[in-house]
């Protein structure tokens, strides 16, 4: 497969990747997860920062060109700034390699993180726009143990994971993204950053976690889950039309009554709090 068919593109400026740097957080003793390592773009900023770089991608043979650059790549971020030595020394004088960076050839999806970081850990990833939503729902199972997820990502999923009630891009993704997390868009990335340039505008999305599940007292959280989905299925309709084929219509209507809501009510209207007191008074 193609690297352009995966929906690589690589961040190939380095005054963006600067600045990404200069967002995430400064944590000597952490681990951090990257996702979609491509030729190590990050990977070097990240190993500067944290105790721990594990580097995932699924592209077998970027995987392999990064472990050589992993192994031989001279450490000169580890050098002091300020140097007297001559530019042929300084090189020569490098400590050799990233050795708290590990290569890990595998589609994210099919890893279990908690095992492979086997402690706590933060996430960045530059995804590839197609994938974002079935990356961001796998991280979540294992949200009581990252401390932040740092992505770049389409603009416009950005916005809709960012985005608050009665809002146009207020869906499924916010709700989701904000049960298990607190997102912030931190800056637009325009397409020549990459290459190749995607055809749209990218942004960088932080979340710290925990989000609402925190104080919602939600026991059954795939379920709720699964009625988010269901009351976000057809934005046209109601939220009581949504719900009528999988609940009873008293049901229902006493769940409305638990939300302080009208039988008009859509579900781009409502808060995740307003979602838990429904969903609490159905499954009672």
């Amino acid at each position: 497969m193609s690297r352009q068919k995966l929906g690589q593109h690589f961040l190939s400026q380095i005054s963006w990747r600067t600045r990404i740097a200069e967002t995430l957080p400064v944590s000597p003793d952490s681990t951090w997860v990257e996702i979609g390592a491509g030729h190590g773009e990050m990977t070097e900023l990240l190993a500067t920062r944290a105790r721990r770089v594990i580097a995932i991608e699924t592209d077998a043979a970027l995987a392999s060109t990064l472990r050589e650059r992993a192994a031989h790549s001279p450490a000169a971020a580890n050098l002091p700034v300020e140097t007297a030595l001559p530019a042929k020394a300084v090189e020569s004088a490098a400590p050799r390699g990233w050795p708290n960076v590990e290569i890990v050839h595998a589609d994210v999806l099919s890893l279990d993180l908690a095992a492979l970081a086997g402690d706590r850990f933060r996430v960045y990833g530059n995804l590839p726009y197609y994938i974002t939503s079935p990356i961001l729902t796998h991280l979540f199972r294992f949200a009581d143990l990252i401390d932040s997820i740092h992505i770049v990502t389409q603009l416009e999923v950005a916005q809709r994971i960012a985005a608050h009630p009665r809002t146009r891009d207020y869906g499924y993704l916010s709700t989701l993204c904000q049960f298990y997390a607190r997102p912030e868009l931190i800056f637009r990335i325009p397409p020549g950053a990459f290459q190749p340039p995607p055809k749209v505008t990218s942004a960088l999305i932080e979340m710290h976690l925990p989000g609402g599940r925190a104080s919602l007292g939600i026991r059954d959280e795939p379920a709720f889950l699964k009625f988010l989905q269901l009351c976000f299925a057809h934005k046209r309709k109601t939220l009581r039309n949504n719900l009528r084929d999988t609940y009873a219509h008293d049901a229902v209507a006493k769940g409305l009554a638990a939300g302080a809501l009208t039988d008009n009510s859509r579900a781009e209207e409502l808060t995740l709090h307003q979602f838990a007191q429904i969903f609490t008074s159905l499954a009672a």
